[in-house]
């Protein structure tokens, strides 16, 4: 089922202290519900393809609650396994991406990453 903004549950200052130190500003703000999407270990959504019909993923990771730890990210694009994606990143830096994905979800848009995270999906700036 796709996530709608209301079914993240923010966490707590205990969790959101230790990831502080990597985003300023208005990420500040969305960091407790992009920490509560992360400690869900998955989510589905679409990846909007202008002029054509959006593909719907399943995104599944690996959670871990120290920021400077990897976490290990899986897509799978439309139910096929050859559509099948992996990325390793530090777990701040995907928190980050899902602070994009939480934006789009307060918005009422869809759940989808950001073309950033898919350019380092898709290895495009190696």
């Amino acid at each position: 089922m796709v996530i709608s903004f209301d079914q993240i549950q923010p966490v707590g200052k205990q969790d959101i202290s230790v990831y502080l130190p990597y985003y300023q500003g208005t990420k500040r703000n969305a960091l407790p519900y992009a920490i509560g999407a992360y400690k869900r270990g998955n989510l589905e959504g679409e990846r909007i393809i202008e002029g054509s019909e959006s593909i719907p993923f399943i995104a599944t990771w690996n959670v871990s609650m120290l920021p400077a730890d990897l976490t290990r990210c899986r897509l799978q694009f439309g139910g096929e396994a050859e559509l099948s994606y992996e990325v390793t990143m530090a777990t701040f830096e995907f928190v980050d991406f899902l602070i994009d994905v939480v934006a789009a979800l307060k918005h009422k848009r869809p759940a989808d990453f950001s073309k950033a995270f898919y350019r380092k999906l898709l290895r495009l700036d190696d």
